[in-house]
């Protein structure tokens, strides 16, 4: 079997590898992990380095380009708060975006406010993943912005560099 098939795992698997995967990079880069038994909140977990501020997890994943989101009564905008999207393409490790949620306070193409006024559906906070969105994306990659976290997320809302970008099919 060919490594990286993410393709063969159903969403349930590949959702929870997301998580265990995005908890080892936190451990990787001197975070300590604190996992939460129930989810019915929108944090997956909380993470602190040294004496650091905590904070919220929401992980995200995807199998492709498509649209992703956090329904707004379980992720209020917040410093402490942050969504990790994790992109699976068939054949390649996965690919780790770090968003810290006071990032949607200025909608784009990328990251968009949803209100859904008189629909069923619950306002929500969406990542519009399209190949056009691949450069504002970028400008969220995990090994760029979990440096970031020990300064503080309230001066990287909206990070301007698309440097180094990620191609995913």
């Amino acid at each position: 079997m060919d490594r990286y098939q993410w393709s063969k795992l159903n969403g349930l698997q590949v959702g929870r590898y997301a998580e265990y995967f995005v908890k080892m990079e936190f451990t990787m880069h001197g975070f300590q992990v604190y996992t939460s038994e129930v989810d019915d909140r929108g944090i997956d977990f909380v993470v602190r380095k040294a004496q650091g501020p905590f904070y919220e997890v929401q992980v995200k994943s995807a199998r492709g380009l498509n649209y992703v989101y956090c329904r707004k009564d379980k992720m209020p905008l917040s410093p402490e708060r942050v969504v990790t999207l994790v992109l699976f393409e068939d054949g390649a490790e996965p690919s780790l975006f770090l968003i810290p949620s006071l990032a949607w306070e200025k909608p784009d193409a990328l990251l968009v406010d949803r209100e859904y006024e008189g629909m069923h559906s619950k306002p929500e906070w969406g990542i519009n993943l399209s190949r056009k969105n691949l450069p504002l994306l970028n400008a969220y990659r995990f090994a760029d912005m979990i440096v970031e976290l020990e300064g503080g997320l309230s001066s990287i809302q909206h990070p301007d560099s698309a440097d180094g970008l990620v191609d995913i099919s």
